[in-house]
């Protein structure tokens, strides 16, 4: 027993160090920490889950199914035009359009522009006990160029919108459901491509900042290359608006005066005007070419006693030319027609054509001209009146610029039966404006050696020829002559022409023959749509009025 007292004690348990205590204290906070971050979780869950189920509008506004993709429910909704909006004052209308421009104000009030075509509107939605602030925020935060059906009650503007085209009327929103999303970024924003083109000199820098405009300038080049979103833009809307015009008021004037619309062929077995500015393909083995013009078709349909013909169709020129006024396809208004005695009997029926359609576009089309122009200024198109366009001879033509010149003016080498340079003709019509106060006219009995083969020579001097070219603000749109009826006389030219033409190759003969049966005599143009386009609105390229233009470097998209 006594061995047993003498036993050592157990040892008593050591005390935590203080750094195992920092560490549990660490752990516990961090446990806390976690926990109180899930209880927020979901509590936030939780809320969401509360106000989502609140959300008294969840059935107002959201993204549509693809259209097509499920059964199709009709609404029963009638769609409304913008434009009659000032006729739906006090009513609830329904709309597509799409988004201009989206801005939050406030939680409970946001603004949107919407547009349709040409016509802009102010949109406003603001949370109510109908309306509930998800859709608010829902309908600020919608993505530009988002395509949109949306229901709203039109109502007066308290004050004028300036924001918008629409500038007495807006729309409070009731509905607004997304049917097509647009993806973000765009390759181009839309109103970058309503500012004008760089100035020439930039070339194809975009970040270029206007002068006074911290807003990047969008090359042309750029625009083109992304020519879907580029179209969408007002101006490029108000500008084929104006195009399709020009072509309407073409064939309403021609025929009132008896002319036939016709449609000549476009894959043709010889070049139509000869020489090498001409698209030659491959025909099942045999060389083609392109139509530089219905001119053979329209000539022989005058022999085959069609009075009067005109045509709107694709012109194709393998021109190598970079320049603002050439495109390789083109659309061509074309006309024929016998005259009884003298071939100015064509070109009075060509003047008055043309004063048709400048007076046309000055009332029918006049908002989207003023639209156009106001981007890209420039003064209003001097007209003179019916009977009084002048028509200056080219001798006369010649004398002014040289007249001109001599008074210190550099217009360049100018030789008496030379064709003008794009500087000499542009010259020459500010002198025919300061002189006639007109902006357009004709110049008359051009030189036979730079006009077609097919050109009747002048009889009063067999250097020149009868021959004529019509002008807007000094450039070119129309070139015109009265044409060589007679087979023997029209084969000559052709062989003595620079370079010879065979009157009897393949697709040339039958175009000669075609006068050896009594053909009358007979006259006509051909203008270029989209240069009476370019110059009536003051546009600097071409290729502005082409939807999707082809020129020398570009065959896309």
């Amino acid at each position: 027993m006594a061995e047993e007292n003498n036993a050592p004690a157990a040892a008593a348990p050591a005390e935590p160090s203080k750094n195992a205590l920092k560490k549990a204290q660490k752990e516990k906070e961090k446990a806390e920490k976690k926990a109180a971050a899930k209880a927020r979780e979901l509590a936030e869950r939780q809320k969401k889950e509360a106000a989502d189920a609140e959300d008294v509008s969840k059935e107002d506004y959201g993204e549509l199914p693809l259209t097509g993709s499920k059964d199709f429910k009709p609404t029963g909704a009638t769609r409304v035009e913008l434009s009659t909006i000032p006729e739906h004052e006090g009513n609830e209308i329904t709309f597509r359009c799409w988004v201009e421009n989206a801005r939050v104000q406030s939680a409970k009030l946001a603004f949107i522009n919407l547009r349709q075509g040409l016509n802009t509107v102010q949109s406003v939605i603001a949370a109510s006990d109908k309306i509930s602030k998800q859709m608010v925020k829902f309908s600020g935060t919608l993505s530009t160029e988002s395509l949109l059906v949306v229901t709203g009650l039109v109502k007066k503007a308290p004050e004028p919108i300036n924001s918008a085209t629409i500038k007495d009327f807006e729309i409070h929103i009731k509905k607004v459901f997304i049917e097509k999303k647009a993806e973000v970024p765009l390759p181009l924003q839309v109103e970058d491509a309503e500012r004008p083109l760089p100035s020439e000199g930039l070339g194809e820098e975009e970040e270029k900042a206007a002068e006074g405009d911290a807003r990047p300038l969008v090359s042309l080049n750029t625009r083109l290359n992304n020519r879907t979103i580029d179209l969408r833009a007002k101006i490029n809307h108000a500008i084929f608006v104006v195009k399709g015009g020009v072509r309407l008021l073409f064939t309403e004037f021609l025929s009132q005066k008896g002319f036939i619309p016709v449609e000549t062929p476009k894959i043709l077995g010889a070049a139509s005007e000869g020489g090498a500015n001409v698209f030659e393909l491959n025909y099942f083995g045999k060389p083609a070419y392109l139509a530089q013009s219905p001119q053979f078709y329209k000539q022989m349909l005058i022999a085959a006693r069609f009075q009067k013909v005109m045509e709107i169709g694709p012109v194709f020129r393998a021109e190598n030319s970079n320049t603002a006024r050439h495109l390789t396809e083109f659309t061509g208004l074309d006309l024929e027609m016998e005259f009884q005695e003298h071939y100015h009997e064509v070109i009075r029926v060509l003047e008055d054509l043309m004063l048709f359609i400048f007076q046309g576009l000055n009332t029918r089309y006049k908002k989207e001209t003023d639209l156009v122009r106001s981007t890209y200024h420039v003064d209003d198109f001097k007209l003179p009146e019916s009977g009084k366009v002048p028509r200056i001879p080219f001798p006369e033509g010649i004398k002014m610029l040289r007249e001109a010149q001599g008074t210190g003016e550099d217009v360049g080498e100018i030789g008496e039966y030379d064709d003008l340079s794009t500087p000499q003709e542009k010259k020459l019509g500010r002198l025919v404006l300061e002189k006639y106060g007109s902006d357009f006219y004709v110049l008359d009995q051009f030189p036979l050696a730079v006009r077609p083969a097919y050109t009747m020579p002048s009889p009063e001097n067999p250097k020149l020829s009868n021959s004529y070219d019509f002008f807007m603000r000094g450039q070119e749109i129309c070139s015109g002559a009265q044409r060589i009826h007679d087979a023997e006389l029209l084969s000559k030219m052709m062989r003595e022409h620079d370079p010879p033409i065979d009157p009897n190759s393949a697709g040339t003969k039958e175009y000669v023959d075609s006068f050896r049966y009594g053909a009358p005599p007979h006259g006509g143009g051909g203008f270029g749509l989209e240069r009476i386009v370019q110059f009536w609105l003051g546009l600097p390229n071409i290729r502005m009025t082409s939807l999707f233009p082809r020129d020398p470097q570009r065959v896309t998209p």
